[in-house]
């Protein structure tokens, strides 16, 4: 009698960890349909969207080629969002992760998308079929974008001169295949963030541009939200190894003796280089992935609200060696 009870038992276990296999490996992420709309194509709209990829949005960084051998790893000109293997510079990714080509192209691009889609990939985090986007892609911080920078951003991509570039298929492994079906969720409609409100602007903009997700750390591969922005988040590529840095406004080991000019001038001092070309790298000080040359290029006034919003975040003692 208890050998029947324990054979049935474990039948009930087999039988219930097979149904929650299937639903975690048939369910779909959550989502909801494009917006069928298409996005005007004013030159002011191209230009804010040119803005927002070549700045706060950080699109460069993933989707076009970088030049590691020189300072802060430029774009490579002429192959702007033709799309990299992203797993074949950062190390311990789970699988064969591609930041796709964004440009028109109709057979290796985005050409066949829609904009709803397009929209639905940047804000949402799921692609034309449907399927999750890897979280690598800033979806759950660009899920704060306004319905207006969102569309000017789609406007941008879609003014990009068509570059024929194919790629592999993004390929996640079991489990995280499944795990990242959770990581979509639909933004809904974003009212826009008004610059007149220096603090509001600065939050609006630091949670765009996904400060949080590189200066905080993690644990198992979820960040510690108790210590957001206080760095310690270690990035290993095949170009260098880097720590993220402490932007919280402690004193001794963050950035709270930084004034608004010094802060201003981190930034500025790169703009030369993301105008005319940085120099060779020298040595292993030299290799960052903190996108110093897109975010140079950003206005003083953008600058200075971030500014504004990071001396407002809690400020938290954690040293960190960006360089260990």
């Amino acid at each position: 009698m208890v050998k029947k009870t324990l054979l049935a038992f474990l039948a009930l276990v087999v039988v219930i960890a097979a149904g929650g296999f299937a639903y975690l490996y048939l369910r779909h992420p959550a989502q909801r349909q494009p917006l069928e709309i298409k996005v005007s194509m004013s030159p002011d709209r191209i230009a804010r969207g040119k803005y927002l990829f070549e700045t706060i949005g950080d699109c460069g960084d993933c989707h076009t080629p970088r030049d590691f051998t020189r300072v802060a790893g430029p774009d490579i000109a002429g192959k702007r969002g033709q799309g990299t293997i992203l797993s074949n510079m950062m190390l311990g990714l789970p699988g064969t992760v591609v930041a796709p080509n964004l440009t028109p192209d109709p057979d290796t691009g985005i050409g066949l998308w829609s904009d709803g889609e397009k929209i639905r990939a940047i804000r949402d985090g799921v692609d034309k079929s449907g399927r999750a986007l890897f979280p690598i892609m800033p979806y759950t911080s660009f899920r704060n974008m306004s319905d207006n920078d969102v569309q000017a951003l789609v406007a941008y991509l879609d003014s990009l001169p068509a570059i024929k570039n194919p790629l592999p298929v993004t390929h996640i492994n079991f489990p995280v295949n499944l795990m990242i079906k959770s990581a979509p969720q639909p933004a809904g409609s974003v009212p826009a963030a008004n610059p007149a409100d220096k603090l509001k602007y600065g939050k609006y903009l630091v949670d765009i541009g996904g400060c949080a997700d590189c200066h905080t750390p993690v644990s198992h591969g979820q960040p510690i939200m108790s210590k957001a922005f206080s760095g310690g988040q270690v990035f290993e590529t095949t170009a260098g190894k880097v720590t993220s840095s402490n932007i919280t406004p402690e004193l001794d080991t963050g950035i709270g003796k930084w004034s608004e000019p010094y802060f201003l001038k981190k930034f500025n001092d790169y703009k030369d280089y993301a105008l005319n070309g940085p120099p060779p790298a020298s040595g292993p000080k030299a290799f960052t992935l903190m996108p110093w040359l897109h975010f140079s290029l950003m206005t003083q006034d953008d600058l200075s609200a971030i500014y504004t919003y990071l001396r407002t975040v809690p400020a938290i003692k954690n040293y960190v060696d960006p360089h260990q």
